[in-house]
């Protein structure tokens, strides 16, 4: 579930629950600040596509995304970025990037230029039902460790939509249980 959330001041997150016997016994999130505006190209983290199609297309899908994942977003493997778009087609809801994939290197670059870093150094879960895909990862953002929920959309073969949450993984010394940001 991607949600609005009003506790703890206005924040965007991801759910992810575990069910046994029709009961939840687990649940992750990820939240973050809900910004002020929407992003340059007018959308918000949370509006968008939602229509959960292509149910045969889910293991697919999830190869697609996991591939892209792990070459471009991992190992920086930014000569391949291109082959997971329908060429500059791409739908952004990052509160920072504009629609397009141009609009996501330029985004990429101007970030690079201000110091700002952005590391995916694991990923801990890929999930997916049809056209959507979510990956739970781990790495760092502007050197601070960081937990990365990324919901992408699929549309004939190519990545088309992306959400995402960001939030900074608390020192173990202030966890709650010992589970950890990714104990699933």
């Amino acid at each position: 579930a991607h949600s609005q959330y009003e506790f703890f001041g206005p924040r965007i997150g991801f759910d992810i629950f575990r069910f046994e016997k029709g009961r939840i016994v687990e649940h992750w999130d990820n939240l973050q600040p809900t910004p002020a505006k929407p992003n340059p190209s007018g959308r918000t983290m949370i509006d968008g596509a939602s229509d959960v199609t292509d149910l045969d297309k889910t293991a697919a899908n999830k190869m697609l995304v996991s591939s892209f994942v792990d070459d471009v977003l991992v190992n920086a493997r930014m000569n391949r970025l291109a082959s997971y778009f329908d060429g500059d087609n791409y739908l952004q809801h990052n509160p920072q990037i504009p629609d397009k994939l141009s609009g996501l290197g330029a985004a990429l670059q101007a970030m690079a230029k201000a110091g700002v870093t952005m590391k995916y150094d694991k990923v801990h879960k890929v999930l997916g039902e049809g056209n959507f895909v979510l990956v739970v990862s781990e790495g760092s953002f502007a050197g601070k460790p960081t937990s990365f929920y990324d919901l992408f959309r699929v549309a004939n073969g190519k990545i088309a939509e992306h959400w995402d949450v960001l939030e900074t993984i608390a020192p173990r010394s202030e966890w709650r249980n010992g589970n950890g940001k990714f104990g699933f």
